[in-house]
């Protein structure tokens, strides 16, 4: 029996993003196949018990709440130091950004396997210092782990060009959504196919701000609803300048369920990242069954190909709106997505795939 740890996350039940998703249906997985699985939570993570569907879970103490952005090395120092206390076979790392530093601390004895995320050093919201850190950060990463984990085509290429690494593709999953309940709605004054949606985080990277800007110009009588927390300093900033009360801010929201609701109601969904592999929230999307307008980039293109709808600029969304679809072409790009989740991004694929690396680790 493997005995395998995973870090780099808050923790689980999810409660935060697409990492944390991927530990909690991961681990569960990997029970299943005949592992022992501890996942590494947060001190700050609501669910405090020991065990969450069969994963064994060790908390660790997380400083964020007093230290901010500094308490995250802190925290996964706390989890790395408590991997040396345990014989683990394998050490799933997923994301290094605040844990590479650390890696030279990991156990000798265990093979370390690291997600690599996207291209973080990419990232608008940082500095050219911090910009600067987390290119090294990666490159720790690289060093210090076995095998490495891209979530998608153009990272993995990135890595063999930039490291000479091999890195294996494995991509996120999700779940196909078929309960549609329209009655949910009414909890947020919205009726079916009369809004559009944008689910992200509240980074510039994120082009929300674009999007928003594009939906203004369009003088479109359906609202804007906008899920993600609005504490971070650009949150605070779109809320304070865009006050339009067609622009609805309801803040963060992780419960699974009504957001493939809202997403399945959708006139149209708003996938504006630009950083990253295959993002999470674009195949939620997916498998929601909504009509997706995502920026154009290789990121997004290379997983929605031509089943979906492209934007560059405010004039381009504003454009989309302005003359929606016609249903024929909308059902047919819908069908097209939920075929590729069926094909290639189904849960079970992806815990095997982890598998296949973990039994040869």
């Amino acid at each position: 029996m493997k005995k395998i740890a995973i870090i780099g996350t808050r923790g689980i039940p999810n409660h935060y993003g697409g990492f944390e998703q991927l530990a909690e249906y991961l681990s569960i997985r990997l029970v299943q196949m005949g592992c022992k699985v501890i996942v590494y939570n947060s001190s700050l993570h609501p669910y405090q018990n020991s065990t969450f569907n069969g994963v064994n879970i060790i908390v660790c103490r997380d400083p964020e709440n007093k230290l901010g952005t500094f308490g995250q090395f802190i925290y996964d120092f706390n989890c790395i130091i408590n991997t040396r206390q345990s014989d683990f076979d394998v050490i799933i790392q997923l994301g290094y950004t605040s844990s590479s530093i650390w890696s030279f601390l990991f156990p000798k004895s265990a093979s370390i396997i690291t997600n690599m995320d996207g291209m973080e050093w990419k990232r608008s919201k940082y500095g050219y210092f911090t910009q600067r850190f987390l290119k090294l950060a990666e490159k720790w990463a690289v060093k210090y782990s076995d095998h490495l984990v891209a979530d998608s085509l153009g990272i993995q290429s990135y890595l063999k060009t930039k490291y000479n690494k091999e890195a294996t593709f494995i991509s996120y999953g999700a779940e196909i959504f078929n309960e549609a309940d329209e009655s949910i709605l009414l909890n947020y004054k919205l009726s079916a196919y009369n809004y559009f949606l944008v689910i992200a985080r509240m980074e510039p990277e994120n082009n929300i701000e674009i999007i928003i800007k594009g939906y203004l110009l369009a003088n479109s009588t359906y609202p804007l609803i906008i899920i993600g927390s609005t504490h971070t300093k650009f949150g605070k900033y779109l809320k304070n300048k865009y006050t339009n009360p067609s622009v609805q801010f309801l803040g963060s929201l992780y419960d699974i369920q009504i957001l493939n609701q809202l997403r399945y109601y959708a006139q149209l969904y708003f996938h504006g990242h630009t950083v990253g592999g295959t993002n999470p929230s674009l195949l939620e999307a997916m498998a929601s069954q909504t009509l997706i307008c995502a920026h154009k980039n290789i990121f997004n293109e290379s997983v929605l190909h031509d089943d979906a709808l492209y934007f560059q600029t405010d004039e381009d969304i504003a454009k989309l709106i302005q003359n929606l679809l016609d249903n024929g072409n909308r059902i047919k790009k819908i069908k097209n997505n939920i075929s590729k989740i069926e094909q290639l991004y189904q849960w079970d694929k992806i815990a095997k795939a982890y598998y296949q690396i973990i039994i040869q680790a």
